[in-house]
């Protein structure tokens, strides 16, 4: 067979299109309407409704903006919950802000700790190559958060509110990233000089980084006065407090009991065995990010359990994927691209891994879940997009979909079942930096 492309082949190409009037149809419909209203498959749109048997949330849905902050939001919309109760206030707000900027700073450092290591590589080494396409995004890990939390601690939002830059970090992040490998640069060029000269230049990169993240967000306070009125406009205040004594007072669960569970159905990638990513993190000294591979059964029923014993849960996933925004749902069926464009999409979730068509996209917040015979239908979905979408900003996700597009939730290691818990024991599997389970949610 002919390696170009042929006359003869657009010819019969042609033919067949022409030859089917489905294709015609098709044709007339999406060069006039966007093929997403097309493919939507109405039966599964009248059968959701956003009610579910368990349903925790009663605040008001945050607003990522034009950010990749989402990670962050839905960490701290997760510990926002028991803080508000303590506060006794029915809405409350921890500073993404605040979290934003000390993760950009150590972000900063991470990444040129490890261009120091690999500036005896090439500069088209995999690795140096992968570290060199971004080094400094908005997105991150549920490690990575709770990495940040146990060294910078919390601010109320007041203490460190929005900014323009925050809330649209696009051009923050080019001055960033310009800093970041012009630096990169500089220390491979003083790899013969060795590690202190190498160091001794990384300090003055990271003084410039400092000062582009204080321009831009605002510094970040090293001590502030709480005070607030709570719902009954009863008055309150603990004083001047720092960033750490105000993580003590008011994060309500244990941070550390934490562990992150991954749905990795790649063959190369055994259940029950814990995994890391080269060069992924953010805080040098913080413990590395460790997955535990577990069944899709499993993240299900640990969720599940959570939600309906009072307790959100925070997860990521492919969020783009068979997603309606103005209707605020999710469905693995939602749109039948196939009858539109009379081909198959038969992928399933380890092939759309290996092959690049899938990965961690984006982190949010389990709020509820619809029960049935003991099994969960349809889950609902803290998003970080604004209140104007979907039930004022919470979003249905119904269970076909969670099996299909959610890599991971982070649970309580006490509540794994005993198996799962000892393989936590065991030294990860190390990935390599560009392997899709190291992407960031943003």
């Amino acid at each position: 067979m002919d390696r170009s492309l042929t006359k003869e082949q657009l010819e019969t190409f042609e033919r067949e299109f022409t030859a089917r009037p489905a294709n015609r149809l098709m044709q007339n419909a999406v060069t006039q309407t966007s093929v997403d209203d097309i493919a939507l498959d109405r039966r599964i749109v009248t059968s959701v409704d956003h009610s579910v048997s368990h349903h925790l949330d009663d605040w008001k849905a945050t607003n990522q903006k034009k950010s990749g902050r989402c990670w962050l939001f839905a960490g701290l919309n997760l510990l926002r919950v028991g803080a508000a109760e303590k506060l006794g206030v029915k809405d409350f707000e921890f500073s993404q802000n605040y979290l934003h900027w000390w993760d950009k700073f150590e972000r900063a450092n991470h990444f040129l700790e490890g261009i120091i290591e690999t500036s005896g590589r090439d500069a088209d080494d995999r690795t140096v190559a992968h570290l060199l396409s971004d080094p400094i995004s908005d997105g991150g890990q549920w490690n990575m958060f709770v990495a940040l939390v146990a060294k910078h601690g919390l601010v109320p939002k007041s203490a460190m509110p929005e900014t323009n830059s925050s809330s649209a970090t696009g051009p923050m992040n080019r001055a960033l990233m310009s800093l970041l490998r012009q630096g990169a640069r500089d220390l491979r060029r003083l790899a013969d000089d060795g590690a202190d000269a190498q160091r001794k230049h990384k300090r003055e990169v990271l003084a410039a980084i400092h000062r582009v993240l204080s321009i831009h967000l605002g510094t970040p306070p090293e001590r502030f006065l709480w005070q607030w009125r709570d719902k009954d406009q009863d008055f309150h205040r603990d004083g001047w407090m720092t960033p750490a004594e105000f993580a003590e007072a008011y994060v309500q669960i244990p941070l550390q009991d934490y562990v992150c569970l991954v749905h990795d159905p790649r063959p190369s990638s055994p259940v029950g065995r814990t995994f890391t990513v080269e060069y992924l993190g953010n805080v040098i000294e913080a413990p590395p990010v460790v997955y535990l591979n577990a069944g899709m059964d499993v993240l299900k029923q640990l969720s599940m359990d959570a939600i309906v014993g009072g307790e959100p849960v925070w997860f990521g996933c492919d969020v783009a994927q068979m997603m309606r925004g103005d209707l605020g749902i999710w469905d693995a069926e939602l749109f039948d691209y196939e009858s539109v464009y009379d081909a198959s999409f038969e992928m399933d979730k380890a092939d759309r891994l290996i092959h690049h068509e899938t990965l961690m996209t984006h982190a949010m917040l389990f709020t509820g879940v619809d029960v049935v015979d003991g099994a969960p239908r349809r889950w609902r979905v803290e998003n970080s997009w604004g209140d104007e979408k979907a039930d004022k900003g919470f979003w249905t996700m119904n269970d076909s979909w969670f099996g299909e597009h959610v890599f991971e939730v982070a649970v309580r290691r006490s509540a794994l079942p005993p198996e799962l818990a000892a393989a936590l024991d065991q030294p990860p599997i190390v990935l390599p930096a560009w392997d899709p389970m190291g992407a960031l949610a943003g």
